[in-house]
């Protein structure tokens, strides 16, 4: 089992080297430009007298219907206060931040020419970690205190495949996540469509951030990826033998696609899978489909997902 599994590692590696070279682009003549406003420094430091400016220059955080009172209130908060000194300690300086955005708006851009990266607007949420990254098209919002590394002590009662996504190097990977679904609206019904558009989305991630390693875009544990890749086939059986592809049984997608600390097969090892296998396999689809087929990004995702799959010469590594 060692040497297959260092096989599979190995594998890995070239295949994730391979990967990032085809999906390199030059987009250093690429212009972008947008500004990163500190609503977390400019409101947590806000004394009573200067409330009406931090107001002013962020009029649509505050309701109307709110005497400032209340906003007084929770600026003095002690455990509000903690928690913005907490962020500072990490992100008093987010110029790595304004680089990996330009980054990722110049590779959107490069395929979308028509897009115009958001203004972006830092803050904190209490740790709302469902709504870490908020994505309006002209405004993009950052939640800070959602990434103070997985083991930061304000994390303890979450569980593991829910924090070990609170990092730094997932800002830019939720960032791109939350612009994806505004370009890829579907109605897919069957299990395999639903991987498929799954997989689209992961495979934009390719494109998008061609340097973030392939475990880190899904969102899995180094040992829950190479699960992955070790138990591909078995899994395509699965879904095979148990005639899942063409089902439109919802509950799948709570079993292999949503998010969760494993799929769920209903056997006594399914602890060691990850959540979303399903999301998986349909990104190896997709990358098998646009390998044997010369078309662009913006065919891809105009392409329903069962002709992906019918034109994609899948086949599962051993």
């Amino acid at each position: 089992m060692r040497k297959y599994f260092f096989i599979f590692s190995l594998f890995t590696i070239l295949f994730s080297c391979d990967n990032k070279q085809e999906n390199q682009i030059d987009v250093s003549a690429i212009e972008v430009n947008f500004s990163i406003n500190r609503f977390d420094i400019d409101f947590y430091t806000t004394k009573v007298d200067s409330l009406f400016k931090t107001k002013a220059k962020y009029p649509f955080f505050f309701s109307k219907n709110e005497p400032d009172s209340i906003w007084i209130k929770k600026i003095k908060n002690t455990d509000e206060q903690q928690l913005f000194a907490e962020t500072q300690k990490i992100y008093a300086d987010i110029d790595f931040l304004k680089n990996d955005l330009m980054q990722l708006f110049k590779h959107i851009k490069y395929y979308n020419p028509d897009f115009n990266a958001p203004k972006v607007i830092t803050l904190l949420s209490n740790i709302d970690y469902q709504n870490k990254v908020l994505y309006t098209g002209d405004y993009l919002l950052i939640s800070l205190d959602v990434y103070l590394g997985k083991n930061h002590k304000f994390y303890s009662d979450y569980p593991s495949y829910i924090k070990q996504n609170f990092e730094k190097i997932n800002i830019v990977i939720d960032v791109a996540k939350a612009i994806i679904p505004k370009q890829n609206n579907t109605n897919d019904r069957t299990f395999i469509s639903k991987m498929i558009t799954e997989g689209k989305k992961l495979y934009l991630l390719d494109t998008y951030l061609p340097n973030v390693k392939e475990y880190q875009k899904i969102g899995y544990s180094k040992e829950k990826y190479n699960w992955a890749i070790e138990n591909e086939e078995q899994v395509w059986k699965y879904f095979i033998e148990n005639k899942y592809l063409f089902s439109t049984d919802t509950k799948l997608n709570k079993r292999f696609l949503e998010l969760a600390p494993f799929s769920k097969f209903y056997r006594s090892e399914d602890a060691l899978s990850p959540g979303r296998i399903g999301a998986w396999i349909g990104w190896q689809i997709v990358k098998s489909y646009m390998l044997h087929n010369d078309v662009s990004l913006q065919q891809l995702f105009k392409t329903p997902s069962e002709e992906v799959y019918k034109n994609s010469k899948y086949k599962p590594k051993k």
